[in-house]
């Protein structure tokens, strides 16, 4: 290509008519310069080209916790956990196409119950500026921390438990997706992925039905599609529909579909924000409503403030139940308040104090937790 410029500078000059003397040496000088500023340029593309089209990265993120809990049946919990460290690892194939992974190490090693997943691993395509395609093990568009869920991104030391027990976040499926951002804010994304597992030995309980794409069994899928618009600059607003045939993978007779309803908003203007958001599951079949957990549901409202870039405060409120179907008292209610301290935008140390009030015979934790979180 160099070659092609260079004959098409020397095919110019020879077309332009010449003076004597200094013309002429003028002009070559000016040649000359172009033809350096020409390869100076053709290098540097390539330069980039190679970097931005044919780069690896890699990132992390990790959290360390302490819990100091009490509980009324005498189980305290007094723990120092690694919870959780994360290898990213992108590669660009081009400008269109893309690899992305995430492996994680949970509680530091598998000899005292940790476990090491892969959480995400996908091809994605970007067909044109407003469309890309996945394929491959991705997390559920689902909710608010499903997505986001890096340490200095949220406040509190344990994630919400409504969408760790009703949605359930962290949750990674194998499938295809497409996401459409369409005008003035508004997008969409529906995705067709292996499904949830859940069994009766577990109530029906819908986080103990994720399967990780791990030898998952893949005879009812789940359909999901989500609706989120964020026109207004510091609010968004979304909805999601999932819908499982079976939500038991037809290894039980007595269950039968599930369908998922969540909606939340969240609101960041300056200094304020607040988070809010319900999901709902509606379980078919006389098993799950036998126990009571054809219905399972939550909610959460968090109101927090960030007096300063590096310090903020929180309140959240949750109430959940796995088994809302029933006429049982089996609801659970947290009171989470605390403090995030950013160092840096992406460290952060956090404190907060949880009260739980469960029913009658059910565990609850109240106390103390500390924690640091880090992401790059």
């Amino acid at each position: 290509m160099n070659m092609q410029i260079h004959r098409l500078i020397s095919t110019l000059a020879l077309s332009v008519p010449l003076g004597a003397g200094a013309a002429d040496a003028s002009l070559e000088q000016r040649i000359e310069r172009l033809e350096v500023q020409l390869d100076a340029t053709a290098s540097n593309t390539q330069a980039s080209a190679d970097g931005k089209y044919q780069a690896t990265r890699f990132g992390s993120y990790g959290e360390l916790h302490l819990n100091k809990l009490k509980n009324r049946n005498g189980n305290d919990k007094n723990e120092l956990d690694v919870h959780r460290f994360v290898l990213f690892m992108t590669h660009d194939f081009d400008e269109q196409t893309r690899f992305f992974s995430e492996l994680e190490v949970e509680h530091s090693n598998t000899e005292n119950s940790g476990v090491v997943t892969l959480e995400q691993a996908y091809i994605e395509y970007t067909a044109n500026d407003a469309m890309t395609l996945k394929a491959g093990m991705m997390l559920m568009p689902v909710g608010i921390v499903s997505e986001t869920h890096e340490p200095p991104s949220f406040y509190g030391v344990e994630r919400n438990p409504v969408e760790t027990n009703i949605i359930p976040t962290t949750w990674s499926e194998a499938g295809i997706a497409v996401s459409n951002h369409l005008q003035r804010g508004l997008s969409f994304d529906v995705a067709i992925t292996s499904g949830l597992a859940a069994s009766a030995a577990s109530n029906y309980a819908v986080r103990g039905g994720r399967q990780n794409a791990s030898k998952a069994q893949a005879t009812d899928a789940a359909y999901t599609g989500r609706l989120k618009w964020t026109g207004i600059p510091g609010l968004e607003l979304a909805a999601t529909l999932l819908r499982q045939s079976d939500i038991t993978q037809s290894t039980d007779a007595a269950a039968g579909a599930a369908t998922l309803y969540e909606t939340h908003v969240v609101i960041s203007r300056g200094a304020f924000g607040l988070r809010a958001l319900y999901a709902g599951w509606r379980l078919d079949g006389a098993g799950p409503a036998a126990v009571g957990a054809d219905r399972q549901n939550g909610w959460y409202v968090e109101p927090a403030w960030r007096f300063t870039e590096q310090w903020g405060v929180f309140a959240r409120y949750s109430n959940w139940d796995n088994r809302a179907g029933d006429l049982v008292d089996s609801k659970l209610r947290q009171v989470d308040m605390g403090l995030n301290f950013w160092p840096h935008p992406d460290v952060v140390v956090k404190v907060d104090y949880q009260n739980q009030h469960a029913p009658t015979g059910q565990s609850e934790y109240d106390g103390i937790n500390l924690g640091l979180g880090y992401q790059f």
